[in-house]
């Protein structure tokens, strides 16, 4: 892999190809579509969440999948009034527009799971608990 020369570009770069790996391994081998995803159902996330816990899960992520995280984002109004899965799957599902079709249920899960295996678990259960229940199932399926 080439180098920047600097340190935490790298690092960075790195982990982002790590994780965009590991959803390949379930959505197919398709980068731009794994970083569709990826940025797609963090966004989802993000909105639904709290300024204050956005701001602490943007906090663990790679620094250039933080960039995607917050794309967009406005505090101001946060967080959405989503209650329902279906709700959820909606917005999600706009996020996921512009790219091959891809099922919202296993993108969602996917990206659930890198973030299980790559943020600190006290910080990933703060997210699912925030989550309405029906949200937080779907998450944690698989």
């Amino acid at each position: 892999m080439a180098t920047t020369g600097l340190e935490v570009v790298d690092k960075s770069l790195q982990t982002t190809h790590i994780w965009l790996d590991e959803i390949m391994e379930v959505l197919g081998p398709d980068r731009q579509v794994a970083w569709h995803v990826l940025g797609a159902v963090l966004r989802s996330l993000r909105d639904r969440l709290t300024p204050e816990l956005a701001a602490h899960l943007g906090a663990q992520l790679p620094l250039m999948i933080r960039g995607a995280y917050y794309d967009q984002y406005q505090p101001s109004k946060m967080p959405e009034k989503i209650r329902t899965v279906e709700e959820f799957q909606e917005k999600l599902q706009k996020e996921l527009s512009g790219t091959r079709p891809v099922n919202v249920n296993d993108a969602f899960r996917t990206v659930c799971q890198v973030l299980n295996r790559h943020i600190e678990a006290h910080q990933a259960e703060k997210v699912w608990q925030a989550l309405p229940e029906q949200v937080r199932r779907l998450a944690q399926a698989g």
